[in-house]
């Protein structure tokens, strides 16, 4: 109490004057009104950008659960897509259940270890054999196709990424053609090679790349990069097409397992028809 005392009889002169502004500008403002109401603009305007500041800050600390809400969500409407289910031919057959039978399953999957800078790349996802991923399973980004997994423990899996000397994708271009996409070490994280496409075929920059859909790794269709450069050796059959890829390896957070209910199924049937 002597310590507020002292504070007021100190600063007393400096407190009255103070307040002696404070009334007079309320009584300027009340009888103007032209004043009064560009102060109250200002004053809206200094507090909308204080809530803004706010609510910037408060997002940036949720963007962890954000994010895992976001994919928890991708999972969900992928596991909706009319793709992920076999419809059955019914050219020379009318197929009176209309009933679809799922084909592919999408699983979310936190990445734990990336690497980009090796001959032989790989990423580590935290879900595993408990999870239902088995190896050689699929694996894309939000954005393409980043790998396939080769081995599982309990609860991670070690995908062998995109950007590994030993990938091969099955792909195609728009024109329909089919070949197949590899990684080297002379490229960086963020091009491949798509080769085996003959020279008859009409490839421009820009086309995309897409999974062609005849293995059980992946469904037709999804993203693999993006016609970059196209060279042609006129002792070759084949355009030399380097590709970028639509997977940002430098930047890889969460990915997507993907499951197919019926690869077994086709790959028995192939194996006994194997030469």
């Amino acid at each position: 109490m002597r310590n507020l005392i002292i504070f007021f009889r100190n600063y007393f002169n400096f407190l009255f004057f103070l307040l002696i502004e404070i009334v007079c500008f309320t009584i300027f403002l009340r009888d103007n009104s032209f004043q009064r109401s560009a102060f109250l603009n200002s004053s809206n305007a200094v507090t909308g950008k204080l809530y803004q500041k706010y609510n910037d800050i408060q997002y940036y600390f949720q963007l962890k659960s954000t994010n895992d809400s976001l994919v928890q969500e991708n999972a969900r409407l992928r596991n909706r897509l009319l793709s992920d289910y076999d419809r059955p031919d019914t050219g020379s057959l009318q197929v009176t259940d209309t009933g679809l039978g799922r084909k592919f399953v999408w699983l979310p999957a936190k990445v734990v270890n990336n690497s980009v800078n090796n001959a032989n790349n790989y990423i580590t996802l935290h879900r595993g054999r408990n999870q239902q991923v088995f190896p050689n399973m699929g694996v894309m980004s939000p954005s393409g196709v980043a790998g396939i997994v080769r081995s599982v423990s309990g609860n991670y899996a070690v995908v062998m990424s995109l950007l590994n000397k030993q990938t091969s994708i099955s792909a195609r271009v728009d024109s329909g053609y089919t070949g197949s996409v590899v990684w080297s070490p002379l490229l960086d994280g963020a091009h491949g090679i798509l080769k085996d496409i003959p020279r008859s075929a009409r490839v421009k920059t820009g086309d995309a790349v897409v999974t062609s859909g005849f293995s059980t790794l992946f469904p037709g269709g999804i993203p693999v990069g993006y016609v970059d450069r196209i060279t042609d050796d006129p002792s070759s059959n084949f355009h030399t097409i380097r590709i970028r890829f639509a997977t940002n390896f430098y930047n890889l957070q969460y990915v997507y397992v993907i499951r197919n209910l019926k690869g077994d199924e086709k790959n028995k049937l192939e194996s006994t028809e194997a030469p």
